[in-house]
């Protein structure tokens, strides 16, 4: 599975709600600096998390996340 990255609409879906990453990263307990590296693929958030994030964005994490890359 070389090749292959976890990438995602994170940022579309917070401006869609009008939240800044502040604003979102308490909504689910983390920080700016969390919010900003998942945005900018730095960062692969936990399962836990990344249905927090869906849950508070109201979409599914199918939605917020998808793979990128590879053959699949």
């Amino acid at each position: 599975m070389d090749g292959i990255r976890l990438a995602n609409r994170l940022r579309v879906a917070r401006a869609e709600k009008d939240l800044t990453q502040e604003a979102l990263a308490k909504l689910v307990g983390v920080t700016r600096q969390t919010i900003g590296s998942i945005e900018s693929g730095e960062y692969c958030p936990s399962a836990l998390l990344a249905f927090r994030l869906a849950k508070k964005l109201e979409k599914r994490v199918e939605d917020l996340f998808y793979l990128e890359g590879g053959e699949g």
